[in-house]
């Protein structure tokens, strides 16, 4: 007879023989533990496609990665947690995807063994942030982040969305959010909502924001190096031909 046994790092494979001795054996990875399970416990948990072998492989494997469906996210949700999965949740934007992002992505995984990560559309970070952005549109912005190791699965997050719709649906183990988020009185509230809330620091110097002014900055340098010698130009032959023409 074999059971399942939570997974905290590593899982135990436990089984009594016919003579009733019980054995353990470490289940090192995911992907074993997936395999050891998947075929058994399908029908029994009536897992749907998102909770394949592709989900808790290296490959980013976007289409099963990318949970659209609101009632299909509440049901891998409940699988995952029947298999005894510590789920953390993050939210942002991510938008031109950089070493800080996948820090970030980093640390949020050690909290639990899976991570999900809203991404917001980009009707809602025009919302936020203004017309010229996002610069990535958001279905390369979600497929981005599903390239990074430490994701499990995304969520396009929409303008209309109920305030913590996502955080309230999952209800996640960890909520991992940035020290600009939320206010203290929002920290409070959310832990209704979460076993708890962990607030990180920047994980770099960089942020997409700079980046976008950096590039603005540059090429402002570049036309006017590129046209200044062109207007010069323009204005002298301007005045030659007033003076031609007195």
């Amino acid at each position: 007879m074999k059971s399942r046994s939570r997974i905290l790092g590593g899982a135990a494979a436990k089984r009594v023989d016919n003579k009733g001795v019980f054995h353990i054996r470490v289940v090192k990875t995911l992907d074993e533990f997936a395999h050891r399970f998947k075929f058994k416990r399908m029908k029994e948990l009536n897992l749907n496609s998102h909770i394949g072998i592709g989900i808790f492989g290296a490959s980013s494997n976007f289409e099963e990665r990318y949970i659209k469906d609101r009632t299909k996210l509440e049901s891998f949700v409940d699988h995952c947690r029947g298999l005894g999965l510590k789920i953390v949740l993050t939210q942002g934007t991510y938008d031109m995807v950089h070493i800080g992002h996948a820090r970030y992505f980093e640390v949020a995984k050690k909290r639990g063994d899976l991570l999900i990560v809203g991404v917001d559309s980009d009707e809602k970070v025009r919302a936020r942030k203004g017309p010229e952005r996002p610069v990535v549109p958001e279905i390369e912005r979600l497929e981005m982040v599903t390239h990074l190791r430490s994701v499990d699965a995304v969520v396009l997050k929409g303008l209309r969305d109920p305030k913590w719709g996502l955080i309230k649906l999952i209800r996640p183990d960890t909520l991992v959010a940035t020290n600009t988020t939320y206010t203290s009185k929002q920290l409070k509230e959310l832990k209704k909502y979460c076993g708890e809330v962990v607030v990180l620091n920047p994980m770099a110097t960089t942020s997409t924001s700079a980046k976008i002014r950096l590039l603005q900055i540059n090429t402002a340098k570049k036309l006017k190096l590129a046209l200044t010698p062109r207007i010069m130009d323009v204005i002298g032959e301007v005045l030659s031909g007033e003076k031609e023409g007195k």
